[in-house]
């Protein structure tokens, strides 16, 4: 299970990755095809194309971390982005893991600081999913 603080930013791959790539692979995916660094602390995650794989990649402070979780019944859902990435928040992040479709979710008006941006994927009004 993973633990996240709020203020985590956390980056989808909206292109289907070979889960057979390890920590350098999904690096330079990170890097080439979502334009950003593997090593900033984000969090960058990663689908097969089935959709029954997960791969989550992480700096730990002092190397890269790599959690994978493979559905045994069902799949992992997300809409589409454009330039290759996606970005969620941590919350939007527990649920797809739980299987919580988002373009089913709701999200109600907060509060939020205008200097704040706030990464969501529930307000894209695309319902195409992969």
């Amino acid at each position: 299970m993973l633990t996240l603080s709020a203020g985590i930013r956390v980056f989808v791959c909206t292109k289907a990755a070979d889960m057979r790539k390890g920590f350098d692979g999904l690096s330079a995916m990170a890097s080439e095809v979502m334009k950003q660094d593997p090593l900033s602390g984000h969090l960058f995650v990663f689908r097969n194309h089935r959709g029954d794989r997960l791969k989550v990649l992480y700096w730990g402070g002092d190397g890269l971390c790599l959690w994978y979780k493979r559905l045994e019944a069902g799949t992992f859902e997300w809409k589409k982005g454009e330039e290759g990435t996606v970005e969620i928040t941590s919350a939007e992040l527990m649920m797809l893991i739980e299987g919580i479709s988002l373009a089913r979710v709701e999200r109600r008006k907060r509060f939020c600081l205008p200097s704040v941006k706030q990464p969501n994927l529930l307000h894209k009004p695309s319902p195409v999913l992969f």
